[in-house]
């Protein structure tokens, strides 16, 4: 059946400039005209009828919105138990997932094996070396950080083969071959590329290492790359942790990294475990979510009810460790990345921490906004807007205006306490190219 999109109205912002929404009461149902579609809870709302009122804003598409504050109360709420492709957002989910697995201090670790003997003479070991690991954040700098590492250890050649095991991913890449060439690659100073060394010297320079920067590390492999595991007379060398679980989500949930979701999601069981533990955990009903991807990309179903019950989970899980939501989402118009260009006037910066989504094909076009924002009057006020069938362009703007007419109906928009950090990896274009061929991607509002 051809999915027909029609005019529809589209918010509940200029609702919130007027007096009909009084704060903290349910917002009575907006009349969605939806087109014809296979999803018999989109279908269903087209029984909700109701006066329209004439400032209500009108938007091409489909949208799910509910607000509240933090005791519950709803401050505004449009179509919250239809399902919507929530595109990216549903990494929020996959965070809370590991953080209930693994804790926000995680660190994944890389092992580093020989299978010979290490000549200090000669800084030369005779036989393999042999890398193992799942590190979804294992970057260029990582790798010539292993150099340096196995220099102090006195080794600058290995005479053998380097070895990856199964699994094996580095700069964001799924081929364990490739990594493994990358990685190959990043050791010897002679074969590093321009990219690594700028990713080392930024890693360096972010934490002060200046005695780092006046060495250069470097380890040739005479052999050829290979995917095995260690034998069993293999000596371990070293062992690599990754930055704390927490900065990693900071980093993939600032620049929505498809590739890191999906490493983490699988650490976790994959889309399906992360589904039961949302219905175990925050007692979401089955029919209220669907996840084929932990990154987003795909067709995934949520209703804007359930999504909220995920951002007060995630709220809740990283309250236990004494940390917010700023600490993994980014913060609007302070940090790098997809909500950079987003609430940066001199009031509204700072004041909107949330996920974005941005999936320009699928659904016909869908795009999402899931955090929470602070107003002058003290009320902090937790969000989800979920859009199908438009264009992802108009439906930030509108999504933008939606959170400022909360604000202003709230005495306007004031900024967290937060203190930025400077993130370490540089994932702004990392699989921002591939993404964008296949159009399943955050698109900056200056494009």
């Amino acid at each position: 059946m051809k999915r027909a999109v029609t005019q529809t109205t589209g918010t509940v912002a200029s609702a919130l400039l007027a007096t009909v929404f009084a704060f903290g009461q349910q917002a009575a149902p907006t009349p969605v005209s939806r087109p014809a579609l296979n999803r018999p809870e989109l279908a269903a709302a087209d029984a909700r009828t109701s006066a329209q009122p004439a400032y209500l804003t009108q938007i091409h598409g489909l949208q799910g919105v509910l607000a509240e504050t933090l005791d519950g109360s709803t401050v505004a709420a449009q179509a919250v138990d239809d399902r919507f492709n929530p595109a990216s957002s549903i990494k929020l989910a996959t965070a809370l997932a590991a953080l209930k697995t693994f804790g926000p201090e995680h660190r994944f670790v890389t092992s580093v094996w020989a299978s010979g003997k290490i000549d200090q003479a000669t800084g030369t070991l005779s036989g393999d070396l042999i890398v193992a690991g799942r590190d979804p954040s294992f970057h260029y700098e990582h790798a010539v950080m292993l150099a340096r590492e196995l220099n102090e250890l006195g080794i600058r050649t290995i005479s053998g083969k380097l070895i990856v095991s199964p699994g094996f991913t580095m700069n964001f890449d799924w081929s364990t071959n490739r990594s493994g060439g990358q990685l190959r690659d990043a050791l010897d100073t002679t074969r590093r590329s321009t990219a690594a060394m700028q990713a080392w010297t930024d890693e360096r320079t972010l934490v002060n290492d200046t005695a780092g920067l006046r060495t250069v590390p470097s380890v040739v492999v005479l052999g050829d790359v290979q995917i095995g595991a260690a034998p069993p007379e293999a000596s371990a060398l070293l062992t690599h942790k990754s930055s704390r679980l927490v900065d990693i989500l900071k980093v993939l949930l600032c620049y929505s990294n498809n590739f890191m979701a999906e490493r983490i999601g699988d650490t976790v069981g994959g889309p399906q475990a992360v589904r039961a533990m949302l219905l175990e955990k925050l007692k979401i009903k089955p029919d209220e979510i669907y996840i084929s991807s932990t990154s987003g990309l795909g067709t995934n179903r949520v209703t804007p009810r359930a999504m909220m019950k995920i951002l007060r989970g995630l709220r809740e899980e990283l309250k236990q460790d004494k940390l917010s939501l700023s600490d993994i989402l980014p913060v609007a118009g302070i940090d790098p990345g997809t909500l950079e260009d987003r609430f940066t006037t001199d009031i509204a910066r700072g004041s909107v921490v949330a996920k974005t989504g941005t999936l320009a094909r699928t659904d016909g076009g869908a795009s999402s906004l899931v955090g929470q924002m602070q107003t002058r009057s003290g009320r902090v006020v937790l969000f989800v807007i979920l859009n199908e069938h438009g264009n992802v362009l108009r439906f930030r703007q509108n999504q933008d205006d939606i959170v400022a007419a909360i604000q202003n109906s709230l005495g306007g928009p004031a900024p967290f306490a937060y203190r930025p950090i400077t993130l370490a990896m540089r994932l702004a274009d990392s699989d921002f190219a591939a993404a964008k061929a296949r159009s399943e991607y955050e698109p900056r509002n200056r494009q």
